[in-house]
């Protein structure tokens, strides 16, 4: 029983109700234009003239279903009253010029049954436990008759009408549910759209979230040494704790500028100009690199600033993670930089670090720093490794073509 008065209970069935209601008042309003030709067929059968009617009124209907803006109102409508999770239209695709007028038919049909249907229910049962309208009312059924007074079978009769009425909205309410999907749901042309642009912002959301580990994660590791430099020099050296101070200050501001654009892009908000970082960017990380207090020796090619845009956007975000774990992990001594343009078209980097005991704070590691570079580099067909080189030394090192693939 349990399924049978379920619906019964719920609003969404009464809210479907109203959906079926509003589409017979709307498609109401074409009613005047399809009885024009008719009247101007005056002397025609009376059967024939309304056909005529009938076939007038369901084209108007089905071409006001051509409309873009149609469809679009009607997904809104049918998720929020039939409590369908509908997703909004990508846009007007062939198949859809001809669901969504098939959807407006039987909208517009099922409207009007259940306007005609449950207004009679309502107003029977209404008019049968008394004599309001000013006279009599009788309904037979199987041969059992039943006339509007004042006795117990007549508010029977009126329940039950009332439990009709019901009845019809839920079954009005669940049709249009079952159907709206199907008329009213993407295409398979729209379903290809919704997975790309679901795979786009996937990518996109992917590649900031990258970038955040990149710039934020290296910027806190950088300013945490900072700070502990400064900590440490600041009765001894004064000026050497204020420039390391400065250099958090300015480290910090770089990374908030970063983190802004990141956070108003997954907000879907209008973000600003994304921060580029390339090689060029380099001796700035290199000098905040020697104020956190470590000895840096670089190698570096003339010419890097002709690197090809995404190679150097890439080969920035490489060291940089490089000379991160460096701060992070590696023990006391020298980080080698190096950034070389070798022969045949490629780019050479490589960040080189001691390991074993140090006087570094130690931080956690999430494994993603080196998975991600891993997936940077394969984007840009070139290779990539990261281990110990048997010498006491770790070294994050790759090569990048010139020319990024097409």
């Amino acid at each position: 029983m349990t399924w049978a008065i379920g619906p019964l209970l719920r609003g969404s069935t009464y809210t479907g109700t109203l959906f079926a209601f509003l589409g017979a008042a709307a498609s109401a309003l074409l009613l005047p234009v399809a009885v024009l030709p008719a009247l101007a067929w005056g002397s025609g059968p009376y059967g024939a003239r309304a056909g005529l009617v009938l076939a007038g009124w369901a084209a108007l209907v089905a071409l006001a279903g051509t409309a873009r803006s149609t469809r679009r109102v009607l997904v809104a409508a049918a998720r929020r009253l039939l409590d369908v999770p509908l997703p909004p239209p990508s846009g007007a695709f062939g198949a859809d010029r001809r669901r969504t007028p098939l959807w407006l038919l039987l909208h517009a049909a099922l409207g009007w049954a259940a306007t005609l249907t449950v207004n009679l229910l309502l107003l029977a049962a209404l008019a049968l436990p008394g004599r309001w309208l000013g006279g009599e009312l009788e309904l037979s059924l199987s041969g059992r008759t039943v006339r509007s007074g004042d006795g117990w079978g007549s508010w029977a009769a009126s329940l039950v009408c009332v439990l009709l009425a019901a009845l019809v909205c839920a079954a009005v309410s669940g049709t249009l549910r079952r159907l709206a999907p199907r008329l009213l749901g993407p295409s398979p042309a729209e379903r290809l759209a919704l997975a790309a642009a679901r795979e786009r912002q996937l990518a996109e959301r992917n590649r900031l979230a990258q970038e955040l580990h990149d710039s934020i994660g290296h910027t806190l590791t950088a300013a945490t040494i900072q700070a502990a430099v400064a900590g440490e020099v600041l009765t001894g050296d004064p000026a050497a704790a204020r420039a390391a101070l400065r250099s958090i200050e300015e480290s910090t501001r770089a990374a908030l500028a970063d983190l802004d654009h990141v956070l108003g892009v997954l907000r879907e908000e209008q973000a600003g100009t994304a921060p580029v970082r390339t090689l060029a960017d380099l001796p700035e990380l290199l000098e905040r690199l020697r104020h956190a207090g470590t000895e840096v020796r670089t190698d570096l090619s003339d010419g890097l600033d002709r690197v090809p845009g995404a190679v150097a956007r890439a080969a920035y975000r490489i060291l940089q993670e490089g000379v991160t774990n460096a701060l992070r992990h590696g023990a006391d001594g020298p980080v080698r930089v190096t950034a070389l343009l070798a022969p045949a078209g490629w780019l050479e980097l490589s960040v080189a670090n001691p390991t074993g005991r140090g006087r570094r704070p130690a931080f956690p590691a999430s494994g993603h720093g080196l998975a991600g570079l891993a997936e940077r580099v394969s984007l840009l067909a070139g290779e990539f490794r990261a281990g110990p080189d048997g010498d006491g030394h770790w070294v994050l090192a790759a090569r990048l073509p010139l020319r990024t693939p097409a």
